[in-house]
Parts: C-alpha cells; sequence; structure tokens
C-alpha cells in the first residue's frame, strides 16, 4: 500500500445525499424532490447498509451542506455527515466554530469537506473574487485550514460569559495573530471545544499540484474521482512524492489517506448490469449534451479535465475505460462520473484493486439513491469485506 499507516487504519465507505433532487436518469429533471422525509430515508438506508458516513454536496442546486447534514446527524445514530467548507465564501473562524458545533451536537461525527471550487459561474453567483483565479484559491485554502485549525486548537468549553475563566481565545490559550495574504487577525480566535481530537478530519479534493500542496501541508484524506487504475496508482504515488518531501523537509510524520468518488450499480449478472448502465443516460437529450460538451470544457478544474480526456478517450468503445469501468455518465454528469458496473464479485473485486493501490476511503453513489445504496450494501459490500480480511486481516468500516 501507498502509505504503511493504512495497513492499521482499514477501509470506510461512504455514500451520497442527493440535494438537488434523484431518480433512475441523468441529465432530466429529477423524479424525487430533496425533501427533508426522503433525504433522511437515503441516509438512514445508507446507515443499515454499512455505510460509515455520507457525502452532502455544495453548490447552486444544492440544498445546502450543513443544514442538510444537521438534519442528518439529528435522524440517525452512527452515521457522520461530510460537510463542506469553501474556503472564500465564509469566514474561516466562523466555519470553525460550526464545525465544532456541529461535531458536538453529533457526538463526534463532523466531517469537512474543503471545497475550493466547483463551476466559475457559481463562485461568480457567490461573488468570489477569485472565481477566476485557480491557484490562488488554493493560496487561499491553505491559510483558511490553517486558520481553522489555530481557531479549534483554542478551542475550550462553552461559557456562560466570555470572561469566564478558561473562555476560548483567554489569555491560557492565547496564540499568535495569524498574518497572511488573504486572511488577517490581530487577534487569536478560539471557538467551543471539538469532540474529535484534534478536529474533525479534512477531506480534500483536486488533481492539480496545487490541490495536492494543499492536501499534504491539511488533509487527512485527500481525494480523486474515480478513474482506471492505472491512473489512481499514478496520482497516488506523485502525492506520495511530496508527502515524503513534506516529511523531509519538516522533520514531521505525516500520515494521509487517499479516497476516490465513484458510481457503482451492481445486478444478478453483467448483461442486466450494463443493460441498467445504459438505461441511466437514454433520456439524455443532444441538446443537454451540447450544453455538458461546453462547460466541461470551459472549465478550470484539473479533475474535470482528466474526466473529459478519460470520456473521450472511451468514446469509441462504448465508453468503457477497464474492466467494469464506464464513463458513459460523464456525458452529462460532472465530477466524480465514472460508474463500475457488474455483478457484486465484479463491482467488489473492482474495489479491492482500488484498496490495493493505496485507496482507503470509497465514496460510492448511484442512480436512484435510496435503492442503490441497500443493494450494494446487501450485495456488494459483504463481498468486499470478505475478500479485504482474507488478504489482509484488516477492518473494514
Amino acid at each position: 500500500m501507498a502509505n504503511g499507516e493504512q495497513e492499521t487504519r482499514g477501509i470506510e465507505f461512504g455514500w451520497f445525499l442527493p440535494t438537488a433532487g434523484d431518480g433512475k436518469y441523468v441529465g432530466v429533471e429529477p423524479e424525487r424532490p430533496a425533501t427533508l422525509q426522503y433525504l433522511t430515508e437515503v441516509a438512514q438506508t445508507a446507515e443499515a447498509a454499512g455505510f460509515g458516513f455520507v457525502l452532502i454536496p455544495t453548490g447552486g442546486a444544492c440544498l445546502d451542506a450543513w443544514v442538510v447534514g444537521s438534519a442528518v446527524m439529528s435522524r440517525t445514530t452512527t452515521l457522520r455527515p461530510l460537510v463542506a467548507v469553501r474556503p472564500g465564501l465564509m469566514a474561516p473562524v466562523l466555519s470553525a466554530r460550526m464545525g465544532a458545533a456541529l461535531d458536538q451536537l453529533s457526538g463526534g461525527r463532523a466531517m469537512i469537506n474543503v471545497v475550493t471550487g466547483s463551476s466559475v459561474q457559481d463562485l461568480e453567483e457567490l461573488g468570489d473574487p477569485l472565481a477566476r483565479s485557480h491557484d490562488e484559491r488554493y493560496e487561499r485554502a491553505d491559510e483558511y485550514l490553517q486558520v481553522m485549525r489555530q481557531t479549534w486548537a483554542n478551542g475550550d468549553k462553552p461559557q456562560a460569559s466570555e470572561f469566564a475563566s478558561g473562555t476560548a481565545g483567554g489569555s491560557a490559550k492565547e496564540q499568535e495573530p495569524f498574518r497572511g495574504k488573504h486572511y488577517t487577525f490581530e487577534r487569536a480566535s478560539g471557538s467551543p471545544r471539538t469532540v474529535q481530537d484534534p478536529h474533525p478530519p479534512f477531506y480534500l479534493g483536486g488533481s492539480s499540484a496545487g490541490a495536492k500542496r494543499v492536501a499534504v501541508r491539511h488533509a487527512d484524506t485527500f481525494l480523486m474521482w474515480g478513474e482506471p487504475h492505472a491512473w489512481i496508482g499514478e496520482q497516488i504515488a506523485e502525492i506520495e512524492s511530496l508527502r515524503q518531501q513534506y516529511e523531509q523537509e519538516t522533520g514531521e510524520p505525516r500520515e494521509l489517506r487517499y479516497g476516490m468518488r465513484a458510481q457503482v450499480l451492481v445486478r444478478d449478472t453483467e448483461e442486466e448490469a450494463w443493460a441498467a448502465a445504459w438505461d441511466i443516460i437514454s433520456k439524455v437529450s443532444p441538446e443537454a449534451i451540447e450544453k455538458a460538451e461546453r462547460e466541461f470544457a470551459a472549465t478550470d478544474a484539473t479533475n474535470q479535465r482528466r474526466q473529459n480526456e478519460l470520456r473521450e478517450l472511451s468514446k469509441a468503445d462504448r465508453f468503457v475505460a477497464g474492466p467494469n469501468l464506464w464513463t458513459g455518465l460523464s456525458v452529462v454528469r460532472s465530477g466524480g462520473a465514472i460508474l463500475i458496473v457488474g455483478t457484486a464479485d465484479q463491482v467488489s473485486q473492482r474495489l479491492i484493486e482500488y484498496a490495493e493501490l493505496g485507496v482507503s476511503t470509497f465514496i460510492l453513489s448511484g442512480y436512484p439513491h435510496l435503492e442503490e445504496a441497500e443493494i450494494f450494501g446487501r450485495e456488494a459490500l459483504p463481498l468486499f469485506k470478505q475478500k479485504w480480511a482474507d488478504i489482509h486481516k484488516e477492518v473494514v468500516r
């Protein structure tokens, strides 16, 4: 495996909450609105199916991740909400205090997804002055996460009065003010204490050099969008080199896990699975495909460009990018659109192969998310656990 520490940490599985609506098809209006009742049902089904957490997306079409995460954690027992912070769009101290509140109220279940980008259109709608400055957004994110970590380090128990002894940010825990290019705080800030020590884990994705540098400095898990196994292996090797360089420069050990975002589709036979995969995009109009192509081509996100390249390379082979790997969803779906298609044995085996490369976190989804969570949890997840335990004698969470 890429990082020796992963050998004792095991594998974790997360699902996806469709906060922009859900249905059997992509590229059309969702059949099921993202109501509190439906999102709760998906979350509870994922928890029962054996998933440890849920990724709650962010963007203009999505319900706010923090609001949804708060609702979900109050209606589940062990499921952890992975919510998004967006550097530059909200003050880092406020984000740290919100994270501490979510961590306390959920009993230590909060997880933080660091989203530096999204579409340029979304960033411009939000008034981000760096909407078209890709590399500088990562510079800002580096400072942002430094401030969040410093704020949590100053954390203390809630006090009835800001002047009570031990108040967060008081003299007992005072740190140096923060002065950076994007953020300046003349007074060190604190927050309520987090349940998790030292703080809720950071998940950060991206394929650019800037994303990988920030991940090495701050992330607990570096996230990649699904790609063929060889591509994922190359990305892990690259960031492992950066991680080792960081250790040499700082003299500090640096643990880093690797995660992958992908779609899954499990059926009793491979023929049924492929038919179901093509059915997902059966209602996409030519106009929708043309619009998606234009927007994908205009992206400044390195990981989306890689998805574009993968789609074009596999188009002549009916979008097959490898054994049981299909890029057909990416004709209209952005993000981690690769679909792992097949029987439970095939899908679990492909995931085993990713895990052997060093992927220890899988964030999965399928259409519709309610039924596919149940199918994967019933059919494929137990097979993965059995195979992985037989090989490594490790825990799968």
